[in-house]
């Protein structure tokens, strides 16, 4: 009998263990702490963030005016599974002439000047373990505006969509998307 009550309670020893592990992965990956220790940020529950960023950057002025195309400046989407923040030699392919008077373009110069980068603060974040793949993504012909909303609308960028796991798998269960379902598409 001791034999058996041993077992037994190793087993629920380790049972016990592991349902405190996913309770605390599950808690940590809630969470996200800023940088600047500012406040607390829910990983893929973020609908509507709108961080404040170190330069004003209009996406209705450069996409929607300007009608410049998203993969000019995030030319990593179609060849990479992450995205890219541009560089700063992409915004001086067009601010080495225009605009070069208003203030943040003089800001964005002397960072390029000084081969500084400039800090932004990220928008879009996920948990790390979900991996999602920018390329396979726009290689399907997914726009940019299903994820990110009317980007070009945007005066200042938000989250459009709460990106949680339901938000996704909906999309993907969607017959004419034949996406796939399995659980390693997202979680490696």
């Amino acid at each position: 009998m001791f034999g058996l009550s041993s077992i037994f309670t190793k087993k629920k020893s380790s049972l016990m263990l592991i349902l405190l592990c996913v309770f605390t992965l599950t808690l940590s990956s809630c969470f996200f702490q800023e940088s600047d220790g500012g406040k607390r940020v829910g990983i893929g529950y973020n609908k509507g963030y709108s961080p404040e960023q170190p330069l004003p950057f209009s996406h209705e002025l450069h996409v929607g005016t300007h009608k410049i195309q998203c993969q000019y400046c995030h030319n990593q989407v179609e060849r990479s599974k992450e995205s890219n923040i541009p560089a700063l030699s992409t915004c001086m392919n067009c601010h080495q002439q225009v605009a070069t008077d208003k203030e943040p373009i003089k800001k964005l110069r002397e960072a390029y000047a000084d081969g500084k980068s400039i800090e932004w603060v990220k928008v879009h974040m996920l948990p790390d373990h979900v991996q999602f793949n920018h390329q396979a993504h726009v290689q399907r012909g997914v726009s940019c505006q299903t994820c990110h909303g009317e980007i070009e609308k945007m005066a200042k960028v938000y989250q459009y969509s709460d990106l949680s796991m339901g938000w996704c798998v909906n999309c993907h269960r969607q017959p004419e998307n034949k996406a796939p379902l399995n659980c390693t598409t997202c979680h490696h």
